[in-house]
């Protein structure tokens, strides 16, 4: 899996609490589903929540929730477009620590894809990394018909 990592990296570069003591941050996955079809490949879906756990977190909440959601931008965007995935993909929880602070833990539903294809009698399991976002919608201002302009128009 690759999302684990990759947010635990993400963490440690913009959450300078977490970046002067890594220790505090736990990063786990307890368990998941495997999600397939009939399909003549094998290919798959991993989805499984993963657990944050910081011990001890002294900042406001926000100089974490914001990267976090920073991070679920590219690397988990249907947790923000999505009705059920916005209501419960992303979910926290805070205690209050006996050394000070709070003790979070932050909990994502997260998927992640394997294309698995067949070469020469062998299985070959790769990883995916989360599509890229569709483009932004662009608001031309030209008309082109078999290459010569035909209207021209200011929003």
């Amino acid at each position: 899996m690759m999302k684990p990592a990759s947010l635990r990296d993400a963490l440690l570069k913009a959450v300078p609490a977490v970046a002067a003591n890594p220790d505090m941050l736990t990063v786990s996955v307890t368990g998941g589903t495997v999600v397939t079809t009939a399909a003549t490949s094998l290919s798959y879906e991993k989805q499984y929540p993963l657990t944050l756990r910081l011990e001890g977190f002294k900042e406001d909440i926000n100089t974490l929730l914001v990267p976090v959601i920073a991070w679920l931008r590219d690397n988990q965007p249907d947790i923000m477009t999505r009705g059920e995935e916005q209501k419960s993909g992303f979910s926290w929880r805070a205690e209050s620590s006996e050394e000070g602070g709070q003790n979070l833990t932050l909990t994502l539903q997260l998927t992640e894809r394997t294309l698995v294809t067949e070469s020469d009698g062998a299985l070959y399991a790769t990883d995916l990394p989360e599509p890229l976002p569709e483009p932004p919608v662009t608001r031309p201002k030209e008309l082109y018909v078999h290459g010569e302009l035909v209207s021209r128009w200011a929003e």
